[in-house]
């Protein structure tokens, strides 16, 4: 499960994290997202319409791979598996999430901002962490220095990623894809903007492929 995830992810070099303040924003959210190409969203359990989003999302869309972002606990993290999330996001690294969703399979992305939390996540057998927060925490620079002694860990950049600093990311081996609000922000989720979702969804998954051609293709999921 984590190896499928993880290669999707990568293949698609970006995905958007969607605060939704109603579920009903849940269908018309998946459905530009699938237009555009970008058949992922992380729906962070930031408000209360998470969880009933998350389940729209899960039993609406089948060929939508739908994560949950922000999730701070195990309740949340079975929470999450309950209402069809396939993949989770937390901000930090807490044992009792990551050792709960790799005892029931589910893929796990634990956040990291320092390289003793990274080792904590290689020590769990885990090859990809969330990178957050990515720009305040050092960026592009951070993430190059660590590329060499901790060369079997990868990222997910995520927290001041926009379209200004998304191929930068993109450009380095050590980085599986990049995360952020901006595809999906609150106020374009509010009023039902979905073509300027959908467009800011194909504007990235088109950084993100001339950012793999650069990069020569390779892959390491």
């Amino acid at each position: 499960m984590f190896d499928e995830i993880a290669t999707k992810l990568e293949a698609w070099g970006v995905f958007p994290v969607a605060v939704l303040e109603t579920a009903a924003q849940a269908e018309r959210l998946g459905e530009a997202l699938l237009e555009a190409g970008l058949p992922c969203v992380e729906v962070t359990f930031r408000t209360g319409a998470a969880g009933e989003a998350i389940a729209r999302l899960s039993k609406t869309f089948s060929d939508l791979l739908v994560g949950a972002g922000t999730v701070l606990t195990v309740d949340q993290a079975r929470q999450a598996r309950d209402l069809g999330a396939r993949f989770v996001v937390s901000p930090g690294f807490d044992s009792a999430v990551v050792d709960y969703c790799m005892h029931c399979g589910l893929a796990v992305f634990p956040g990291v901002v320092t390289p003793s939390e990274m080792l904590q996540v290689l020590s769990r057998g885990l090859r990809v962490a969330k990178f957050f927060p990515a720009e305040a925490a050092g960026g592009v620079g951070f993430l190059k220095a660590v590329a060499g002694p901790l060369r079997d860990l990868r990222f997910i950049p995520t927290g001041g990623i926009s379209p200004a600093n998304l191929s930068d990311y993109l450009a380095l081996p050590n980085v599986l894809a990049c995360a952020g609000t901006w595809i999906a922000n609150r106020k374009d989720l509010a009023e039902g903007n979905t073509e300027k979702i959908m467009r800011q969804a194909a504007e990235a998954l088109s950084v993100a492929a001339s950012a793999r051609q650069k990069r020569g293709g390779t892959t390491h999921a």
